[in-house]
């Protein structure tokens, strides 16, 4: 990542708050710790790049805060740490959207791993969410006519398949897939299928 990755870890232990604290900013990472779960939902927790939250602690556990995460829309990767208790807890997270769950005393490489595959999950994450929108913004640009167009297009039909179901001639279906090309900055009909492909409503373009 081109600046340091923001860490947040909530436990309500305050000797594993400052070990995990101590561990993560001795490879660069910048860290934020909490108490609890309730005082990071009361701060910004959309800042963090990955979070690290006991399975059990006071007032709100690690499980529901992590739903809790969710509900608010911030898309934070999520590691669970457990006791050996806690395991069934743990997997009920990982269904849940965590992207890995961590026993306690955990060795410090294999934490470090977890953080490292979490970052590079939610990096890939921002990545795809970023594409998307860029790709809706530029489907915004085309008129009903020329989405009746691109739907054709991405559903592989040819020209003049096009210009019969859409009562047209293929050379108005050439005219309306050179504007939808120019409009939506696409290169070959392979870039324009990718590009409408990867809007959040290319369900319905399919």
């Amino acid at each position: 990542m081109s600046k340091k990755a923001l860490i947040i870890v909530v436990d309500d232990d305050a000797g594993v708050r400052t070990s995990l604290g101590a561990l993560l900013e001795s490879v660069e990472y910048d860290v934020r710790c909490y108490s609890s779960a309730l005082a990071l939902l009361a701060d910004d927790p959309s800042r963090g790049n990955c979070l690290i939250a006991d399975i059990r602690m006071p007032e709100m556990d690690g499980l529901t805060l992590q739903e809790e995460i969710v509900k608010r829309g911030y898309s934070i990767p999520v590691i669970i740490m457990t006791g050996h208790g806690d395991v069934p807890l743990a997997v009920r997270a990982m269904k849940a959207g965590a992207v890995d769950f961590l026993e306690k005393p955990c060795a410090d490489d294999a934490l470090l791993a977890s953080v490292r595959r979490a970052l590079d999950l939610g990096e890939r994450a921002r990545d795809r969410a970023a594409e998307a929108k860029a790709a809706q913004d530029l489907l915004s640009l085309l008129t009903p006519r020329e989405r009746s167009v691109l739907e054709k297009l991405v559903a592989g039909r040819s020209n003049k398949v096009a210009a019969y179901e859409l009562g047209i001639s293929p050379r108005t279906i050439e005219i309306h897939r050179a504007r939808i090309m120019d409009k939506m900055n696409a290169r070959s009909l392979s870039d324009l299928v990718r590009v409408a492909l990867a809007a959040p409503s290319a369900g319905g373009l399919a």
